[in-house]
């Protein structure tokens, strides 16, 4: 489980970097690692700080009531 994340945020930096860094840099891998752990630092960021009016309107959706 914990692996398919990893491959996935992975993945989205390996596309994100490819657009700045040549495939073929010897600079790629350590670019991808810094692009991959600030995607981590962003998911933490938004987690944290998710707003409780949010949880309670989602909830409140997904039981068909009104906000």
């Amino acid at each position: 489980m914990v692996s398919w994340i990893v491959r996935l945020i992975l993945a989205g930096a390996g596309t994100v970097t490819g657009w700045f860094v040549a495939t073929d840099s010897t600079s790629f891998q350590l670019v991808q690692f810094s692009i991959a752990a600030l995607m981590i630092a962003l998911v933490v960021f938004v987690l944290a700080f998710w707003p409780r009016q949010w949880s309670r309107r989602l909830n409140g959706m997904r039981k068909g009531s009104a906000p």
